[in-house]
């Protein structure tokens, strides 16, 4: 009794293999091309993708694949090769490059396309002009175009003051009283000049190409030249009292008037370097220091001087022709960029 169920056991599990080993044969042979004339059958692949011949992917997949990726016919040729499948099915490779920012106000490489200055600082008078006037106070502003982050070009206005020195007034003084003695003095033709001062000034509107390094962290530094119109003048000055008015009454002050006044226009230079900090990792806006040798290409002019107003035969009215000599000067200049 029980040999014959164990034999009847057995019985049903071969009929079982056999029905499921024939059940892939079966789909494999419905898959086969009816066409017998194609050697390579084409391999299934997505809609957007062309059907491609399972014996060029198979020759252009790696040969590390196994051979449990590829479905056989009943000949043994491939119909699926699950791994060229996918290496065929991959998107094409990313090309990367640098990034561009391109638009209104960003030049390609991320740099502002505009840029502004303004600053304040020192003048310091060298060469010849040393011997005429002292250092003093200077300010700056300017704006323009970045072409990118090294390259710019920049309008710029700079005021430079300077004082006169003490050589300076006095020969100027004596300039001015020449001439007038103490007969002409009693008589009222003239009195003598005391208590002179002056000033000079220097403005000028130049362009600024500017090659800024690049470098990395929070330190820069550029390079600048500066080229365009310089109006040099000086004042003489005078005390004078003046009186002011008001509800409660007149009061009276003392004020410097000016007496006389030259001028001077010339092309100039201006050459300098700066070097620049920046306030944080993604702030355009960066502290600078800037030194520059400025040199204005004036036209000398005739007039009296202290060493000539006895013997010269000039009969103008410049009373000071070294307002018209060529002027060197060192402006340090200390702000904001943007």
């Amino acid at each position: 009794m029980n040999t014959n169920r164990s034999l009847l056991g057995i019985v049903r599990r071969a009929a079982a293999f056999s029905f499921l080993a024939a059940v892939p044969a079966s789909l494999l042979q419905a898959q086969q091309l009816p066409s017998a004339s194609v050697n390579a059958p084409l391999l299934l692949a997505s809609d957007s993708a062309p059907l491609t011949p399972a014996s060029e992917l198979a020759s252009s997949s790696s040969s590390s694949s196994s051979s449990s990726d590829a479905l056989l016919d009943s000949n043994g040729q491939m119909l699926f090769d699950t791994a060229a499948v996918l290496k065929n099915m991959q998107p094409p490779p990313r090309r990367y490059g640098r990034p561009n920012y391109s638009d209104a106000n960003s030049n390609p490489d991320g740099s502002p396309k505009w840029a502004f200055l303004g600053g304040f600082g020192f003048t310091i008078p060298v060469g010849d002009t040393h011997f005429y006037e002292t250092p003093a106070w200077g300010l700056q502003v300017g704006g323009g175009r970045n072409f990118n982050k090294n390259v710019s070009v920049l309008l710029q206005f700079d005021y430079d003051h300077f004082g006169l020195q003490g050589a300076t007034i006095t020969n100027q003084e004596y300039v001015y009283n020449y001439g007038c003695t103490t007969t002409l003095q009693a008589e009222g033709y003239c009195s003598l000049v005391t208590g002179l001062d002056g000033n000079n000034h220097v403005w000028s509107f130049t362009l600024n190409p500017t090659y800024t390094l690049s470098t990395q962290g929070a330190w820069g530094a550029y390079g600048v030249v500066g080229a365009g119109f310089y109006h040099k003048v000086t004042n003489f000055t005078l005390p004078t009292t003046a009186e002011e008015c008001s509800f409660y009454g007149c009061g009276y002050y003392t004020v410097d008037e000016n007496v006389d006044h030259y001028t001077s226009n010339a092309f100039g230079l201006s050459p300098g370097i700066g070097i620049t900090y920046k306030f944080s990792k993604f702030s355009n806006e960066r502290f600078y220091m800037e030194a520059r040798y400025v040199i204005t290409f004036n036209s000398q002019r005739t007039g009296y001087t202290a060493a000539n107003v006895a013997t010269t035969s000039y009969s103008g009215y410049d009373a000071y022709p070294a307002n018209s000599h060529r002027t060197t000067y060192i402006p340090v200049k200390f702000g904001i960029r943007f």
